[in-house]
C-alpha cells in the first residue's frame, strides 16, 4: 500500500463542489482509509486523479491474456453538483508494465448513477495477470460536464482545416 500523501494545503485549490462516498463492501472503508480521513487522497499534490483500489472478496483474482473482468472498487459516490462527472482512466504503470487497462478506454460516472463503481480491467498482454485485493487499479478524476443548447443551422462556418479528417492538421 502506498503512503500517505504529503500535505497540499496552499498548493492547489479545492472545488466547492461536495462528493459523498459510500463504502459499499466489507473492508472498503479501510482500504481507502490507511489512517487518514481525506480517503481518496491523491498521490501528490498536483495529481490529477485519485486512486482507485481492487475491493476483492478474494484475496486475489486472475485476467486471463486478451479477457476482461469486473472488478469492483467497494466504492459509490454521488457529485452534489449536476454538472459533475467522474471519469475512470486507467493508470499508467499498470497499462504500460502489465497491460491492464480500463476496458472501453474511459470510464463514465454519471452524477445520478449512485451504484458501485466497477472498473472493467482489460488484459492486453499475453499473459495471465493477477489482481490483488488493496491494488490500484484505475484513476478517478472530476470534471465538469457542459450541456449545449443545440441550434439547427444550414451549414457551419467555414475554417482552415474545414471537413479534413484524421492526419489532416498534420499536412501543411
Amino acid at each position: 500500500m502506498q503512503a500517505h500523501a504529503p500535505s497540499c494545503a496552499g498548493v492547489i485549490r479545492t472545488d466547492a463542489s461536495t462528493v459523498h462516498i459510500a463504502f459499499v463492501r466489507p473492508g472498503a472503508h479501510e482500504l481507502y482509509a490507511q489512517g487518514r480521513e481525506d480517503f481518496l487522497s491523491p498521490a501528490t499534490c498536483l495529481s490529477v486523479g485519485f486512486d482507485l483500489r481492487a475491493c476483492l472478496d478474494a484475496a486475489t483474482t486472475s485476467v486471463a491474456p486478451r479477457c476482461r473482468i469486473a472488478v469492483p472498487t467497494g466504492i459509490s459516490i454521488q457529485p452534489q453538483s449536476p454538472d459533475v462527472a467522474g471519469l475512470l482512466y486507467s493508470r499508467s504503470g499498470l497499462g504500460a508494465r502489465d497491460g491492464l487497462t480500463v476496458a472501453q478506454g474511459v470510464g463514465v460516472i454519471d452524477p445520478d448513477y449512485t451504484g458501485e463503481i466497477l472498473v472493467i480491467l482489460l488484459n492486453t498482454s499475453d499473459e495471465e495477470r493477477r489482481v490483488q485485493r488493496g491494488d490500484r487499479i484505475a484513476q478517478l478524476v472530476f470534471q465538469p460536464i457542459v450541456r449545449p443548447r443545440w441550434q439547427e443551422t444550414p451549414s457551419l462556418q467555414t475554417t482552415k482545416r474545414g471537413p479534413g479528417g484524421f492526419g489532416h492538421t498534420g499536412k501543411q
